[in-house]
């Protein structure tokens, strides 16, 4: 349990670090930006796989599936904060719902301690 806090930070840093590379390549195809932003994604990209490789799972399979709950949460904040669009209430309970498996994948083996 000592290791959730560092674990949920260290998934957050990567969701944020995957959700800007794509947003990279999205705002260079859909929004018309220049192709530098792709340099930012690639960058971006390569510190999210870094982030996630820090992950104290045992199995890259478990550390992928928990930090998805986080991923999931972490877009649903950036559509509110940085597209400043208003989550609708099936954005927030499909996020609330995937997180619940976020924590439910990272606690169930320590509560079975």
């Amino acid at each position: 349990m000592p290791l959730l806090l560092p674990t949920l930070g260290l998934y957050l840093l990567a969701a944020f670090a995957e959700i800007g590379g794509c947003f990279a390549v999205w705002a260079w195809l859909r929004l018309g930006k220049s192709p530098l932003w792709l340099v930012a994604g690639a960058l971006c990209l390569a510190l999210f796989a870094y982030l996630l490789t820090r992950s104290q799972a045992e199995f890259a399979g478990r550390a992928y599936a928990a930090y998805g709950g986080i991923y999931i949460g972490a877009s649903i904040l950036w559509l509110w904060l940085i597209e400043r669009q208003i989550p609708t209430r099936w954005d927030l309970i499909g996020g609330t719902l995937c997180v619940i498996g976020m924590a439910v994948i990272l606690l169930g083996p320590a509560l079975q301690k």
